[in-house]
Formats: C-alpha cells, sequence, structure tokens
C-alpha cells in the first residue's frame, strides 16, 4: 500500500503540477491575446490616421489646384489683353510708318521743287497744270499744308485675326 500511496502521492503532484501548468499557460495565452488586440488596435489607429492625412492631402492639393486653374486663367487673359493691345499698336506703327513715308516724298519733292524754282515761283506752272499736274506752289500755300496734317486712327475693329 505504501507503493500505491507513494503513486498516489505522486501522481496528485503532477497532477498539481499540470494543474498549475494550465493556469500558466492559460494566463500566459491570455496575456498574448490582449497583447495582439492593443497591437491590431495600434495598428488600426495608424491606419485610420494614414488615411485621414491622405484625405487632408487630397483636399489641400485640390484646393491648390484649383487656385492655380485660377491663376493661369487670370494669366491667360492679361496675355490675350496685351497681344491685343499689341496688335493695335503695330497696326498704328503701321500707318504712322506709312504716313512719315508719304510725308517724306512730299518734303522731298517740296525740297527738290522749290530748289529747282525757288520757293514761290514756278516758271513751268502752267505746263504742271495742262498735262494734269499739280505745281510746286500748291503744296508751299500754307492753306494746303493744313491737310498734311490729319490725325491716325487705328481701332482693334479695323484688324480682325
Amino acid at each position: 500500500m505504501a507503493s500505491s500511496s507513494g503513486n498516489s502521492s505522486g501522481s496528485s503532484s503532477q497532477l498539481q503540477n499540470s494543474g498549475s501548468e494550465d493556469v500558466v499557460m492559460d494566463q500566459r495565452k491570455r496575456k498574448r491575446m490582449q497583447s495582439n488586440r492593443e497591437s491590431a488596435r495600434r495598428s488600426r489607429m495608424r491606419k485610420q490616421k494614414h488615411l485621414d492625412d491622405l484625405m487632408s492631402q487630397v483636399t489641400q492639393l485640390r484646393k491648390d489646384n484649383s487656385q492655380i486653374l485660377t491663376s493661369i486663367n487670370i494669366t491667360t487673359q492679361h496675355f490675350l489683353n496685351v497681344e491685343a493691345e499689341n496688335s493695335i499698336l503695330r497696326a498704328q506703327m503701321m500707318e504712322i510708318s506709312q504716313r512719315l513715308d508719304s510725308l517724306n516724298e512730299i518734303l522731298n519733292f517740296i525740297n527738290t521743287t522749290t530748289a529747282n524754282n525757288g520757293i514761290y515761283g514756278n516758271h513751268h506752272h502752267h505746263q504742271d497744270h495742262a498735262a494734269g499736274g499739280v505745281a510746286a506752289d500748291s503744296f508751299m500755300n500754307p492753306l494746303n499744308l493744313i491737310y498734311l496734317n490729319q490725325p491716325i486712327m487705328a481701332s482693334p475693329d479695323l484688324f480682325q485675326y
């Protein structure tokens, strides 16, 4: 019996050891599960924060994009206005240049005619009128000079591209 009682006491201590090991294992398992839950919760929070940051970035980029588009539209409008004004100025410059050329031709004609005939005299005066020409003294007449200095007007309506 002693042997059986020894066996029984030995097996009861094994049961106690295995029971306490089970408790320790259960505690470790619960602790590990709790740690895993916390880790998963932190991971979800990081993921949510990252998503919120991305959404905030998308909103800011859309706002920036809208401002850039507005700036581009304003700049394009300014460019078109300057381009239209430039076209008008080019047309006026061409008109003034042509007028200057015409005035220079008239001055050259007057200078050559007056150099050949004197300031107010023209000995071929009657021949010029008979041939349909214009006499030099008609250019030098102060009443006719008023028509040579007319203002130059150009408007954007005249020059359409």
